[in-house]
C-alpha cells in the first residue's frame, strides 16, 4: 500500500508539530524550512549550543523533544535551507518549486514536489507602523532585536526604547536586558481601557491561559528589577538623529492611537525597537487560492483544512495566538493532512488545546490590535515605502490622481510597494492609507485577481541562473 505523502512548509512550532503528527498517522513527510536550522521565529537559532539556552527560549524542552523526534523519524525527510519560491495549482492538488542551498549561493538544487497533501506553516513577521524618522539606522523591528539577542547575544544599542503594542514587547525588553543593554522604557500604545476590555471581559475565559501568568510575572519582575518604566497609552511618534537615531519623541495616544496634543516629550536613545503586532506570510496561501479573512488570515475548518483542496494551514497564518496555539493547530493539521483516524485521542486533545487558545487570540486583538488614529502622527514627508522612498504625501497625491482607492493603480502610480521587499513591509500600510480594499479573498482562478499585496508569482527573489536551470516539467 502506497503511503500518503505530506509536505510541510515551515519548521517553527506549527510545522514541527504538523510533521510529527503526520508521520505518526503513517504518512511520508517532507518538512521544508528556508532557514539553515529548525525552530522558526519563536525558537530562532535554538540549536545553537549554550548551557543557558532555556533563558532565551520559552518552551525549550518542548522544542528539543519535538526537534529530536522529527529529525530521527524514519518517515520524515527534513530539508533546511530549502526555499519554496513558487506554488502552482493543479487539477488535483499543488506543485511546489523548491531551491535547496544557501539563499545567496548560485547553483542551488531544484526540487519539484507534488504531494498528496500540503500543510502551510509559514508563520508571520513584525508589522511596524511608519513614523517620521523610522528609516534611520538604529530603528529596528522588535523581532530583529529579539533575533540578535537570542542568536548572537548582541544588543541593538546601549540606550534602547521599546515601543508598539502587544505582549511581545515584554520578552523583547527582557532579552535586551540580558544582553547588557539599558532599556530606558517600554511604551504600549493600548490604553488602560482597551486592555481592560480585551483581557478583563469574561474572566473565566482566561482559565485556559492561566499558565501564562508565571511567564508574565517573570517579565514584569525583570523589568521591575532593572527599573524599566512600562507606560500604557503611549507611542513613539518620531525619531531624529544625524546619521542614526539620537532621540525619539514619545506622546500619549487616545483610544484610537491618535497623539494627544501637548503630551510630547523627548527621550535620548541610540536605538528604538518597534512592533505593532504581526503580519502572516500569505504568499503561498494566496498562490494556492486559500480563502483569506477580512483581517488577512487564512480561513480554516475544524481540521485546519483551507478552502483549497489538499491544503491545510496552521500557526500564525490562521491567527496570532502564540506558540502553544501553533503547536496544537499544527498537530491537528498534520493529522488530518495524513488522513489520520478521526477518533484518535491525541488529535482530540490537540483540538481542545487549540480551541482554548482561540479565546486568547481574540483577547489579544481586542486589547492590542491596531487602531486607525495612528495615521495622525504621519507628516507628508514621512516615508511609507522605504524601498522606493515614497512618502505619505506622494502616496495620498497618487490616490487623488487616480481618482480611486484601487491598490494596484496607487502602487503603479506611486511605486509604493514595488521595491525589493515587494510590499512585505509597507503593503498593509499603503492599503490602509489609501482606503484600498486589500482584504478580499483570492476567489476562483477564473476571476480577475484582486490587488492584494501578498499575491506574488515568485514568492522570493530568484536568480536568473536558477530559473534558466529549471528542469523540464515531469508532466
Amino acid at each position: 500500500m502506497t503511503r500518503r505523502t505530506v509536505v510541510v512548509v515551515g519548521a517553527g512550532p506549527a510545522g514541527l508539530s504538523a510533521a510529527r503528527a503526520a508521520a505518526r498517522a503513517g504518512a511520508e513527510v517532507t518538512l521544508l524550512d528556508a532557514s539553515d536550522q529548525v525552530g522558526g521565529q519563536f525558537w530562532r537559532h535554538a540549536s545553537r549550543p549554550a548551557h543557558d539556552e532555556h533563558r532565551y527560549h520559552h518552551g525549550w524542552s518542548t522544542f528539543t523533544a519535538l526537534r529530536d523526534v522529527v529529525a530521527s523519524h524514519p518517515r520524515v525527510t527534513l530539508l533546511t535551507s530549502a526555499q519554496v519560491w513558487a506554488l502552482e495549482r493543479l487539477d488535483d492538488g499543488v506543485r511546489l518549486r523548491v531551491l535547496v542551498g544557501p539563499a545567496d549561493a548560485s547553483g542551488r538544487e531544484h526540487l519539484t514536489l507534488t504531494p498528496d497533501a500540503l500543510v502551510l506553516a509559514t508563520g508571520a513577521h513584525d508589522r511596524t507602523l511608519p513614523f517620521p524618522g523610522w528609516q534611520l539606522p538604529g530603528v529596528t523591528t522588535a523581532g530583529a532585536a529579539q533575533a540578535l539577542a537570542k542568536a548572537e547575544r548582541v544588543a541593538v544599542g546601549d540606550r534602547v526604547v521599546v515601543a508598539g503594542a502587544g505582549p511581545f514587547l515584554l520578552p523583547v525588553a527582557t532579552s535586551l536586558l540580558r544582553t547588557g543593554a539599558r532599556v530606558l522604557s517600554v511604551h504600549e500604545a493600548a490604553t488602560p481601557a482597551s486592555l481592560a476590555r480585551g483581557w478583563g471581559s469574561r474572566p473565566a475565559g482566561l482559565l485556559g491561559a492561566a499558565h501564562k501568568t508565571g511567564e508574565l510575572g517573570g517579565y514584569v519582575g525583570t523589568l521591575a528589577r532593572h527599573r524599566v518604566a512600562y507606560r500604557l497609552g503611549e507611542a513613539v511618534v518620531a525619531a531624529r538623529g544625524d546619521g542614526r537615531v539620537e532621540e525619539v519623541t514619545v506622546a500619549r495616544v487616545d483610544a484610537r492611537w491618535a497623539p494627544v496634543p501637548g503630551t510630547e516629550r523627548t527621550v535620548a536613545a541610540d536605538a528604538v525597537c518597534v512592533s505593532h503586532g504581526f503580519t502572516p506570510r500569505l504568499e503561498l496561501a494566496v498562490a494556492a487560492a486559500c480563502a483569506i479573512s477580512p483581517d488577512r488570515f487564512v480561513v480554516v475548518d475544524d481540521g485546519q483544512g483551507t478552502s483549497a483542496p489538499g491544503v491545510w494551514a496552521a500557526g500564525e497564518l490562521t491567527g496570532i495566538g502564540g506558540a502553544e496555539a501553533a503547536l496544537a493547530e499544527g498537530w491537528v493539521a498534520g493529522h488530518h493532512a495524513a488522513s489520520g483516524a478521526v477518533d484518535d485521542p491525541a488529535v482530540a486533545r490537540a483540538a481542545r488545546r487549540r480551541d482554548r487558545s482561540a479565546d486568547f487570540a481574540r483577547r489579544l486583538e481586542a486589547a492590542h490590535g491596531i487602531r486607525g488614529g495612528w495615521t495622525a502622527w504621519l507628516r507628508d514627508d514621512t516615508l511609507v515605502c522605504r524601498c522606493e522612498e515614497v512618502d505619505a504625501g506622494t502616496l495620498r497625491a497618487a490616490a487623488c490622481a487616480t481618482g480611486s482607492a484601487d491598490l494596484r493603480s496607487v502602487r503603479l502610480t506611486s511605486r509604493a510597494g514595488l521595491g525589493p521587499c515587494q510590499a512585505r513591509v509597507c503593503g498593509r500600510t499603503v492599503a490602509e492609507l489609501v482606503g484600498a480594499d486589500a482584504a478580499s479573498s483570492p476567489g476562483d482562478a477564473t476571476e480577475a485577481p484582486p490587488a492584494v499585496p501578498d499575491r506574488r508569482p515568485l514568492v522570493v527573489p530568484v536568480r536568473l541562473g536558477d530559473l534558466a536551470a529549471l528542469p523540464d516539467d515531469p508532466t
